[in-house]
């Protein structure tokens, strides 16, 4: 049986799964090229990231292997967010060992120093978050 998603709904089904996955509006695609924020949002997210039959946290796992094994674009991202997802940083190991011994040793040193990288830099940001004094609201002006 195939199922078909409504096409008119691809670039909703895709800006509601970026929201999900904590990356907002996926704005730094948006900035690299357009039309090629366009096509992913709507085919890759809104259509096959979409479909049922897999949770999009077992979509995101699967996702990582691939992208560990060819050792390229779009690696950072994932494992950034995947945490959003409930994907724990040991998980994201795991993935990296898994992969490793099919992929070939280089990819799986690749990946683990990225995952190193991506999680020093999610502290150093939550570190800054906790020190910035909380921001005071604006003074309403009162009408007249």
């Amino acid at each position: 049986m195939t199922l078909a998603l409504d096409p008119k709904d691809r670039r909703k089904r895709g800006l509601a799964l970026y929201k999900k996955m904590g990356w907002g509006t996926n704005p730094a695609l948006y900035k690299l090229d357009p039309e090629l924020w366009r096509l992913t949002t709507e085919f890759v997210f809104g259509e096959v990231w979409a479909r049922p039959g897999l949770s999009l946290r077992e979509r995101e796992l699967i996702c990582l292997a691939v992208l560990i094994t060819l050792g390229t674009e779009g690696m950072d991202l994932h494992l950034r967010h995947a945490g959003t997802l409930g994907i724990t940083e040991n998980e994201l190991k795991e993935v990296i060992f898994q992969a490793m011994y099919y992929a070939g040793q280089p990819r799986g040193l690749f990946a683990m120093k990225r995952l190193k990288m991506v999680m020093a830099e999610k502290k150093q940001n939550q570190k800054q978050s906790r020190k910035r004094p909380p921001s005071r609201p604006k003074a309403r002006r009162k009408k007249r």
